[in-house]
């Protein structure tokens, strides 16, 4: 991956596996967008519950020219499930990004 890829880890065991998950899925949007300046991932446990397991949360900025995306999935009890859902939905704002600036989106008629 070429565009600076800055990944934070809070609450949660930092392991290899999931810094190349991480790594592998962000070089997959580049795959879709080649003009990304900046991509930060953060990747977080929050509220512990005894009975109701893990909750963790994936927020990905991405910055591309003329434009910040920001995406945040929580609640997912599974951190691999949590990123691939938060990286499905960046790819889908990518795509309609990069529809809209080709101008294959057409604008609704005002009305009134």
């Amino acid at each position: 991956m070429q565009v600076p890829l800055r990944i934070t880890v809070r609450h949660v065991g930092h392991s290899p596996a999931l810094e190349e998950r991480i790594r592998a899925q962000a070089a997959r949007l580049e795959e879709f967008h080649q003009r990304i300046v900046s991509c930060h991932v953060t990747v977080a446990e929050f509220a512990k519950h005894k009975q109701q397991g893990r909750h963790f949360e994936v927020r990905i900025d991405l910055r591309i020219p003329g434009l910040e995306l920001v995406v945040n999935h929580k609640d997912a009890e599974d951190v691999y499930v949590a990123m691939r859902e938060a990286f499905a939905s960046m790819l889908r704002r990518l795509e309609d990004t990069a529809r809209r600036r080709r101008g294959y989106v057409r604008a609704h008629a005002r009305v009134g």
